[in-house]
């Protein structure tokens, strides 16, 4: 496909989380925005796997720029979060220690914690913890509490950042991967595999592959993507009950460590590890991996080993060579490069764009009184379309999904492109039986509407 297209004051490669974050800021801020994005569909590189937890930054490096964007973006989330139907369930976090050398630990974590401006944390003894989470195993030594860490939709967050800018002008090119970039005068020529492309303002958000973009379109880059995979175990929703807490280990300088906390779709989940790897496309699952998963989070909650396993998966992280946030606008004229934005993007999303919106300094004619279109709820944290008349019958009985839901997210200007897409908007057949008893029915509402077809492709 080629086609020819009008100039546009901004252009966001990628449409994971942080470039739809990155649509909405510059949309709202009143310029011209076009997403190009490779896939046929948006969320399919790192956003399409994570723990979706809204974090306060209480762990993040102290003085970061990384700290700066977690915190903004957890107070945009609260602030717009009504407005566009997204949801938020109130939990609340527990660090826990396990051994005496993870207690000596809390202390410093706490001061780090207080000095990143979270505050209202406080310690907890083995009994206190107990109390808080009955299934919690005796083995629990100590702990501390963070009230602010909660659950989100993942999402149904990103997807209403990026209908926010389509609502209010921006445009959204699928299958508009960058190959070239040339700086002429003050704009930018970017050639696409959907055609040419031309802006005066280039914005890397190409998550996994943020560093080739770099070359393609500078001719350098001055970090390198080593992709970190995590791989998940999701219990059935009757487990749910068995953790009002989020509940956090205390992290290593590698990662955060495994985690086991509801979901807000009502399940619960343990993960993730943290696996290098070089493989930038594919997240692959391994028993062994799984089954210590299984394991770890049997010794934190001993009841989950009468639960069973609804499904499994697997995200990467787009990690560097560095812990920190890899943002510049120095690499040429006209670009800023927002990489590394590893395990904490969802979180850090809003207030990476709004960094980056100040970082650019572009004055654009004010965007008066905009759109604010409203998210369908797919969470347990409010009523869902089932429960209301007219929906056309529930065709996903696991997830309670209706045919109404399908339908209205096979259409609009952020439409469903592949059943990967279909399920992040509505969850149909992520339930316990995976789809064995919807996928016909499904495949006959989809016949014709998806660009990636239901029959013989790959529906990861």
């Amino acid at each position: 496909m080629s086609a020819s297209h009008p100039g546009y004051d901004v252009a966001v490669i990628g449409a994971g989380v942080v470039g739809c974050a990155l649509a909405r800021a510059f949309t709202l801020a009143g310029a011209r925005v076009v997403v190009l994005e490779k896939a046929v569909e948006v969320l399919d590189g790192a956003s399409k796997g994570n723990s979706a937890i809204l974090h306060t930054g209480f762990d993040a490096p102290e003085g970061s720029l990384e700290l700066a964007c977690i915190r903004e973006g957890y107070a945009l989330y609260h602030e717009i979060r009504e407005r566009l139907g997204l949801p938020l369930v109130r939990a609340g976090a527990m660090v826990l220690a396990w051994t005496e050398e993870e207690v000596a630990g809390l202390p410093a974590l706490m001061d780090q914690a207080l000095a990143n401006g979270v505050t209202d944390i406080h310690p907890v003894t083995a009994a206190e913890a107990r109390a808080l989470e009955p299934a919690l195993s005796d083995r629990v030594l100590a702990g501390f509490r963070v009230p602010g860490e909660h659950l989100i939709d993942p999402w149904s967050a990103a997807h209403g950042y990026l209908l926010q800018a389509l609502a209010n002008g921006a445009v959204l090119m699928r299958q508009a991967e960058v190959l070239t970039g040339r700086r002429s005068g003050d704009v930018w020529h970017l050639a696409t595999t959907a055609g040419q492309v031309t802006a005066g303002l280039v914005i890397n958000a190409a998550g996994l592959f943020g560093d080739e973009v770099d070359r393609r379109v500078t001719g350098e880059s001055w970090f390198t993507i080593k992709p970190r995979k995590g791989q998940f175990v999701v219990y059935d929703k009757t487990a749910a009950a068995l953790a009002g807490h989020i509940l956090l280990p205390v992290p290593t300088k590698i990662t955060k460590g495994i985690v086991v906390c509801r979901t807000a779709f009502g399940n619960l989940l343990v993960g993730p590890t943290a696996e290098e790897q070089d493989d930038r496309e594919h997240a692959s699952l391994d028993r062994e991996t799984l089954k210590a998963l299984m394991r770890r989070g049997e010794e934190i909650l001993p009841a989950l080993a009468g639960h069973e396993v609804t499904a499994v998966y697997a995200g990467l992280r787009p990690a560097t060579e560095e812990k920190h946030y890899r943002i510049r606008d120095d690499l040429a004229p006209g670009y800023i490069c927002v990489g590394g934005i590893r395990s904490t993007g969802l979180s850090a999303a809003l207030g990476i764009a709004a960094h980056v919106v100040r970082l650019a300094a572009r004055d654009f004619p004010p965007l008066a009184d905009p759109v604010w279109p409203a998210m369908p709820n797919i969470s347990v944290a409010a009523p869902r379309d089932w429960e209301c008349p007219g929906h056309g019958g529930v065709v996903c009985h696991c997830e309670l999904v209706t045919r109404r839901e399908i339908e209205a997210a096979l259409t609009g200007p952020l439409a469903a492109a592949s059943l990967a897409g279909l399920k992040r908007r509505t969850r149909v057949t992520m339930g316990r039986c995976q789809g064995f008893y919807c996928t016909a029915e499904l495949a006959r509402l989809t016949e014709g509407r998806l660009v990636q077809p239901m029959l013989g492709t790959d529906h990861g």
